[in-house]
């Protein structure tokens, strides 16, 4: 479990939280969306303790993260947007790595390498960026960590290996455990990630699970323009529009991106539609 109280960081001067709050609970698959700039990866390397806060309080399974204690480090995983792998196989690396992990498990490495078709005795160096990044997810759910952190994990998979994402990352979810998707390419992820977590201009606006959204909105097509007096939000698609009302849906699918625009577009509305604390997962 992460617990962020009143958490203030400064980048270079500019303020970039100030009094963010979160909870995160284990059996679910956040998604972290925002703007560019908004500080998502900031914010987990911040819960890493790679970088350390200005005031507030943060604990991930009891330990502060600025404390890099090693029995909390042996039960997280980050893996960022940019990464350097060093020039060795991917068996050395294994038997580099993998005993900072205790849960580590290496017939579920090698059986992951063989779905992303990766040679498990290739050096790494000479792997293009999209399988460097699949040999990193392999290792990553391979490693049994309850806390996982994923900054823009698709970028630089083709289709079918994104799909091959999805199955790795939903497959092996434990009741114990957390992961944090970071990321812009919502598409991947619909139908994947829940909660939501859309954090702008310091604070965590909206962080609430897919059946509480559905409880007050449903996503509509209507073929005219809709009266903006009767949509929260709405944008032109093919064959018509795609719009965002404010009452129950029977269907929890929603469209990401467009829930993330209604959101940005109608922050006062979502206040008073959900509250401003942190949902408490059921």
């Amino acid at each position: 479990m992460v617990t962020i109280r009143n958490l203030g960081f400064t980048y270079r001067k500019t303020p970039l939280f100030s009094g963010l709050d979160l909870d995160l609970q284990p059996g679910n698959i956040y998604g972290l969306l925002g703007r560019n700039g908004t500080g998502k990866t900031t914010l987990l390397k911040i819960v890493t303790g790679q970088l350390f806060p200005l005031h507030g309080d943060l604990e991930v399974h009891g330990y502060i993260p600025k404390e890099r204690v090693p029995a909390m480090l042996s039960d997280i995983y980050f893996l960022p947007e940019e990464f350097h792998l060093p020039p060795m196989k991917g068996g050395d690396y294994m038997k580099a790595y993998a005993p900072f992990y205790p849960r580590f498990e290496a017939e579920g490495f090698r059986r992951q390498l063989e779905e992303f078709e990766l040679p498990f005795d290739r050096n790494l160096n000479t792997l293009s960026y999209g399988q460097k990044k699949k040999f990193l997810l392999s290792f990553c759910m391979a490693t049994g960590a309850s806390l996982i952190l994923l900054d823009e994990p698709t970028n630089g998979l083709d289709i079918p290996s994104k799909a091959q994402f999805r199955r790795l990352i939903t497959g092996a979810l434990r009741e114990d455990q957390t992961i944090v998707i970071s990321t812009h390419q919502v598409r991947d992820m619909e139908n994947m990630i829940d909660p939501v977590i859309i954090l702008d201009d310091g604070k965590i606006i909206l962080n609430r699970n897919m059946n509480e959204i559905s409880r007050r909105l449903s996503m509509k097509m209507f073929r005219n323009e809709p009266d903006e007096t009767a949509v929260l939000y709405a944008e032109k698609v093919l064959g018509g529009y795609a719009a965002v009302v404010e009452e129950p849906s029977d269907d929890h699918a929603v469209d990401l991106e467009i829930l993330f625009n209604t959101v940005m577009r109608n922050r006062e509305k979502f206040a008073a539609l959900f509250g401003k604390e942190d949902i408490r997962h059921e």
